[in-house]
């Protein structure tokens, strides 16, 4: 077994556990995602969180538009943490985010 096959057995197997009925295409996203260069150091379930609070807050909340109406990131992160966390649980997630996470 390659390491990058066991890697990517690995993020594959901590996304399943964390996200369990997450649609197909959000998936598929947040594995590549958890699965690029600067993520390699980490261990697969903190790449998966990461790569997860990412795609949620770009793709299924008003962050953009947040930083668009000139909000900074710290503020705009911290006004969409009720929307990550509402995708979060319709997902099933095991884990939300809180305001003192550094995702």
């Amino acid at each position: 077994m390659s390491a990058p096959t066991g890697r990517r057995r690995a993020v594959a197997k901590a996304l399943t556990a964390l996200l369990p009925l997450a649609p197909y295409a959000d998936m598929e996203k947040i594995r590549a995602d958890a699965g690029a260069v600067h993520m390699k150091t980490l261990p697969p379930s903190i790449a998966v969180w990461l790569a997860t609070i990412a795609h949620i807050r770009h793709a299924h909340t008003d962050y953009e538009k947040l930083l668009a109406e000139g909000y900074d990131r710290d503020s705009a992160r911290f006004f969409v943490i009720e929307q990550t966390n509402n995708v979060l649980t319709r997902w099933r997630a095991t884990r939300l985010l809180d305001d003192e996470d550094e995702a």
